[in-house]
């Protein structure tokens, strides 16, 4: 099962370019399902049709939804809803607040991220098309499940103590509900499902993000800072998506002066990204919306090409054994400078990097799990951490 991830900007289109994308995996023949997970949805207006939270076919082959996380808590949480719910309840929150503060930051990449684990496990389609939120939710999305075992053990850790404490008083002056059988269960289930999706994510040959900009600065900006989070990440970056390109036979005093300008930001955009392939979608003079016209931007994105298609399969991270036997962590870096880039030991086993704003603890191979920290070496965009084994 292939996984095509969109991101970028809020307003460069990428809901569109996500809706244009999956109508042509359909007509390619591709059992495909097209999901938004971004809270302000959209996808449903771009394709013309009425989308909730449940899933329902919108034409051959090609199935949509979008995304809410009160239904999920609702339909499949439930247990787990409740005893937040009944928690909160005894410290004094009223009832609707209590289910409000049920919904805890993260649960949307939760849910989000078992439907794709869901998908591949039953094979239900041949590709998943993510309509994301902009960057900064999407980054989440990436790092959750290293993220959720951190949570979820540390869950499991106070809910132990909460049994471990109705045990020695039998329930007598505990003044909150504890934990059921039924809420344990569900978070052991968590945490083994969010490693199965871990190894999809990290997959380069089956999931991949591709960013969707305008040829603007801001977007430019933001487009270089994702594609460098995303390889912190290891999320393999096959393209770009250049949208609203002003055609070059447009006239007017207006689109002649905006397209001059644009012409240097098109220029800065394949002058930064190269090799990393690069497609273009022209504005139009109507609203992107409807079947019509998302099948009009397949043609100018895709042409005749199909978007299954992987267009690199480099993977941003791996290892490798230099020749004096110093193992070698190397990690595509675009964009970064060395002043921007943090290492640190960390506990259990792993390393603590920090870019920019954002923060990844990356678990060590157990071959390397008494080796001693070396250092780092940077350049040619590549971060090259080095270990010597005892």
């Amino acid at each position: 099962m292939r996984l095509i991830i969109y991101n970028g900007k809020g307003g460069v289109g990428k809901t569109s370019v996500s809706a244009a994308t999956a109508l042509r995996l359909a007509k390619k023949g591709h059992r495909t399902i097209v999901m938004s997970v971004d809270a302000a949805h959209s996808l449903g207006d771009s394709l013309g049709v009425e989308l909730g939270p449940e899933i329902i076919n919108v034409a051959p082959n090609l199935d949509a939804f979008e995304l809410d996380i009160i239904h999920e808590l609702r339909t499949k949480w439930t247990a787990i809803k409740d005893y937040l719910s009944a928690f909160m309840v005894s410290q004094g929150i009223d009832g609707i607040s209590a289910e409000e503060m049920a919904v805890f930051p993260g649960m949307e990449m939760v849910a989000a991220l078992l439907y794709v684990l869901t998908f591949r496990n039953n094979d239900s389609y041949d590709v998943v098309v993510m309509d994301t939120a902009p960057t900064g939710e999407t980054l989440r999305l990436m790092s959750f499940p290293d993220v959720s075992n951190w949570y979820l053990d540390r869950a499991f850790s106070i809910f132990n103590r909460l049994m471990g404490i109705a045990r020695y008083t039998i329930g007598k002056i505990v003044d909150f509900p504890l934990p059921t059988k039924e809420v344990m269960k569900t978070i052991g289930e968590l945490k083994d499902q969010m490693s199965e999706v871990k190894s999809i994510l990290d997959d380069p040959q089956t999931t991949t993000v591709r960013l969707v900009l305008n040829p603007e600065r801001m977007a430019i900006m933001e487009t270089r800072r994702s594609y460098a989070y995303m390889s912190l990440y290891n999320k393999n970056v096959e393209c770009l998506i250049i949208n609203k390109v002003i055609p070059e036979d447009a006239d007017g005093e207006f689109l002649r002066e905006k397209l001059a300008e644009q012409r240097g930001y098109m220029q800065a955009i394949h002058e930064s990204f190269d090799p990393l392939k690069i497609f273009t979608a022209y504005m139009l003079k109507t609203e992107m919306r409807g079947r019509d016209k998302l099948e009009y931007l397949a043609d100018m994105v895709f042409g005749d090409s199909d978007p299954i298609e992987v267009y690199s399969t480099e993977s941003p991270m791996h290892f490798r054994t230099l020749d004096d036997g110093t193992d070698q962590l190397v990690i595509k870096m675009p964009f970064v400078e060395q002043d921007q880039i943090e290492l640190y030991k960390g506990q259990d086993n792993t390393i603590i990097l920090q870019v920019g704003s954002q923060r990844r603890t990356v678990s060590l191979p157990m071959t390397l799990a008494n080796a001693e920290l070396l250092g780092a070496e940077f350049g040619d965009d590549c971060l090259c951490v080095n270990f010597r084994r005892p």
